[in-house]
């Protein structure tokens, strides 16, 4: 466990009005909440979102064993693992990228997760990842990717090859009937058929009212416990590369690693190895891997390319190593892979510029990185850039990042939380690192002191909390006021130990996802979508923008309210 590197204050919470003098935002309340309680919810959260054999200690209680055959028609054993929202996929790429997030929260604030009695289920949230991934990997250059929960035909391109009708009921709930071409073979949402949408040659606006800008998913609405049908695996190799995976999954077991080297030295090591094989891999044989594993595409394709994951895997190898290898390979890739020259204002599961500038400006800080100064100062100064733009410091508007009426970061559309909870949680980091090296931030229009940037990323956690113009608390299960039907399968369909008889594929639609009744199971500590550019937000079950949560969602906010509960 690491000792903070915070000392202990008692900071007033009259923070949030310092920060009003200091940049422009509006909040509309100042108050405390309990960051004790929201860091216990996040990590209950991972325990409702676990694939495979549940330990004997699951707390979330409505949920049960699945996905218990997944990797059986490969040959290999892919049991275990995290669904990655509200579906029953497991995708490696986001799923490494939340085991990433969360070692980080454990190594820089360990000691406040301890103190809030939460340090072993964060670590057993970890090892729940991590155990996966080394399963995963089954040679040095072999990484298995994604399960899919299929039916005997492809959904989309099933869709795409017979014609279908739109029809639209006065209560607005939007169906496809597809005929084949005289016989009626099934009915199905219309949201579903709009996160098709890559695969249609013509775009589905053309073909109905707009429900939103969706990816594939499936076609089945389902609990994870009644899954029957085959589950595909797909693996990346020397002759279908995916860098972007093998480099994400190295830096999560790299960071993992860290963490078990006290308590449990050998697997710690056997983690560092496979994050060292992996990185070999993903850097010997280059290539994106949503070229080799196309149907990727459609769910988390790789817009950044490999290039980020990279230097990002050989830091956290920095980091777990002090290996000079890994340090050189950032610095002498710092400019063809764009890690000094890409100024970014997100930092995501697909971008992950803004955490490696922010962890080399770190290394820049300590004496024994002077030598590497020239590049290191590149990169903080792309890493002051993303800090700037979240604080609306930089000069040009387009270099900023917008914000809502109420103050919320404000990236995009589709799931703007996720990028809201990975900004509060660089803030929190590089504050205390400005902090404890007595600096500042330099933005174009001014300094910021380190205690203005924890502060602004308290305002976007309060504003998560309920401190926001809907008094909606986008954690489910904090407050009173929170969201009832998350777009989530299993918490939407009654729990498998109320009713352990078969809900069928898409028996679900009708008889719970179409229902405008609360979700029957509480997913405690999920942090969903959230409200659009104008604060606004829809509690409907369809709305899977603003309704859907993602284990990266919350992932960062263990770390930003371990460091908040350090304020109480």
């Amino acid at each position: 466990m690491k000792t903070s590197k915070v000392e202990k204050n008692t900071w007033s919470l009259t923070l949030c009005f310092v920060l009003l003098s200091l940049i422009t935002i509006f909040l509309p309340f100042c108050e405390s909440f309990n960051y004790g309680q929201a860091l216990s919810q996040t990590l209950l959260y991972f325990e409702a979102q676990r694939s495979g054999h549940l330990p004997h200690n699951q707390r979330v209680n409505w949920r049960h064993h699945s996905g218990l055959t997944d990797g059986l028609e490969q040959g290999v054993d892919l049991v275990g693992g995290y669904y990655d929202a509200g579906d029953n996929v497991k995708f490696g790429l986001p799923m490494a990228f939340t085991v990433t997030l969360l070692s980080w929260a454990a190594i820089e604030y360990g000691e406040e997760i301890a103190a809030a009695g939460e340090y072993v289920h964060a670590m057993e949230a970890i090892k729940w990842g991590t155990d996966y991934f080394i399963k995963a990997h089954t040679q040095p250059n072999v990484l298995w990717v994604e399960v899919f929960h299929l039916n005997s035909f492809n959904y989309c391109d099933f869709l795409f090859n017979f014609k279908f009708e739109v029809i639209i009921n006065p209560r607005a709930v939007v169906a496809i009937e597809i005929n084949n071409p005289s016989k009626l073979v099934g009915k199905i949402v219309l949201h579903e058929v709009f996160k098709c949408r890559k695969s249609f040659k013509t775009h589905p606006l053309q073909l109905a009212h707009s429900v939103g800008d969706g990816e594939t998913d499936h076609y089945c609405w389902q609990r994870p416990e009644d899954m029957t049908t085959p589950r595909r695996a797909y693996k990346v190799d020397e002759n279908n590369p995916g860098s972007e995976v093998a480099g994400e999954t190295a830096a999560a077991l790299a960071a993992a690693s860290i963490l078990f080297k006290k308590t449990n030295p050998h697997y710690s090591h056997l983690l560092l190895q496979h994050a060292q094989q992996l990185f070999e891999f993903g850097d010997k044989f280059k290539g994106k891997y949503d070229e080799s594993v196309e149907v990727a595409k459609g769910y988390y394709t790789s817009v950044s390319g490999y290039m980020d994951e990279l230097l990002w895997a050989a830091i956290w190898l920095y980091k777990a190593t002090e290996k000079d290898e890994y340090l050189k390979y950032v610095l002498e890739n710092a400019n063809d892979f764009g890690g000094t020259t890409w100024a970014m204002t997100e930092f995501s599961w697909d971008v992950k510029y803004s955490g490696v500038q922010a962890i080399a400006s770190m290394l820049l800080m300590e004496e024994k990185h002077k030598k590497h100064e020239v590049i290191l100062k590149q990169y903080r100064s792309k890493a002051e850039h993303y800090f700037c733009a979240c604080l609306n410091l930089n000069n040009a508007s387009k270099d900023n990042v917008d914000r809502t009426p109420g103050g919320l970061l404000y990236i995009r559309q589709w799931n703007n939380m996720q990028y809201v909870a990975n900004a509060a949680f660089l803030l929190a980091i590089y504050s205390d690192h400005l902090l404890a090296t007595n600096q500042k931030l330099h933005c174009q229009k001014g300094e910021v002191g380190p205690n203005e940037l924890l502060a602004f990323a308290k305002s976007q956690v309060d504003y998560i909390l309920g401190s926001n113009p809907m008094g909606m608390s986008y954690l489910v299960g904090y407050g009173s006021n929170f969201p009832q039907r998350v777009h989530h399968r299993g918490a939407s369909t009654e729990s498998y130990k109320g009713n352990m008889g078969f809900i069928g594929c898409t028996q679900g639609y009708d008889n719970w996802y179409e229902s405008p009744k609360p979700n029957p199971n509480i997913l405690i500590g999920a942090l969903v979508g959230g409200p659009d550019n104008k604060d606004q937000f829809r509690d409907e079950r369809r709305n899977f923008e603003q309704l859907e949560a993602c284990t990266y969602n919350t992932a960062a906010l263990v770390g930003v309210f371990a460091r908040l509960y350090n304020l109480e």
